[in-house]
């Protein structure tokens, strides 16, 4: 009886974010338990205006053992960990947390493992040099990857460094050299589908990569018109799905 109990405690996990209604974790965790009969897991959403109000999430919520992170609280949530994996100290972003019997919070990131494992198929041998437009979290992750597979890459940014490009830098000459474009930035997920970054989209060709972080819509404005140009395209489902398995994983050791 006591053994019985025991196995059917309440497991919760969930989602830290800012307006995350249209999050694809929570459907996709509440469906992988429905399919495996794990009746006592929940997967939530905690939408939280503040990182501040982290801490209630966790002192307010029972049987809590594992949780996603995403926009804008991938690098501001570091403070209120315990500790971190190696791989999330070197990019400086976390996206998955454990947490232990004695509520020990543990940061680490699959992101990178996510966007390796969906950008792999799509290269060929052209495909030297990246640029990651935007820097936040998300970007971080995205350079990791590149540099575990030899791609060299630059940041793009609407205020950028003296190391960064501008978007108004981005001229044929720079397109021609860097044949892999990823969307690191919110631009174009649902509602404002019309958004995408400020890019002459007419210097996309047949040897480009554009990969959008986006998933909702399933294309992307920044998808459309560079495959309009020739160019192949991918959104961030894949990503996702990966980096949601390498959690799981993680929460189950």
């Amino acid at each position: 009886m006591g053994k019985n109990k025991k196995h059917k405690k309440q497991i919760k996990y969930g989602l830290v974010g800012r307006n995350i209604s249209y999050s694809f974790s929570r459907k996709y965790f509440n469906e992988k338990f429905s399919l495996l009969h794990f009746d006592n897991c929940e997967y939530l959403n905690f939408d939280i205006q503040t990182i501040k109000e982290f801490p209630n999430v966790i002192s307010e919520t029972k049987g809590l053992k594992g949780m996603n992170v995403t926009i804008p609280y991938k690098e501001e949530i570091i403070p209120y960990l315990d500790g971190l994996s190696k791989t999330a100290r070197k990019i400086g972003a976390v996206n998955t947390i454990s947490i232990s019997k004695k509520k020990q919070l543990k940061g680490h990131n699959t992101d990178h493992y996510g966007f390796k494992k969906a950008l792999v198929p799509l290269l060929e041998n052209h495909h030297k040099k990246a640029l990651i437009l935007g820097t936040g979290g998300a970007s971080k992750a995205i350079a990791y990857a590149l540099r575990k597979l030899k791609i060299e890459f630059d940041f793009v940014s609407r205020n950028p460094t003296e190391y960064e490009f501008s978007y108004e830098e981005l001229n044929a000459e720079v397109f021609n050299d860097y044949q892999i474009i990823i969307n690191t930035t919110p631009l174009g997920t649902h509602p404002n589908i019309e958004s995408c970054p400020p890019l002459d989209y007419d210097l996309f060709t047949n040897k480009h990569i554009a990969f959008d972080l986006v998933y909702n819509p399933e294309e992307t404005t920044f998808m459309k018109q560079a495959k309009e140009n020739g160019a192949k395209v991918q959104n961030g489902y894949e990503m996702l799905v990966f980096q949601a398995e390498k959690a799981w994983k993680i929460w189950n050791k």
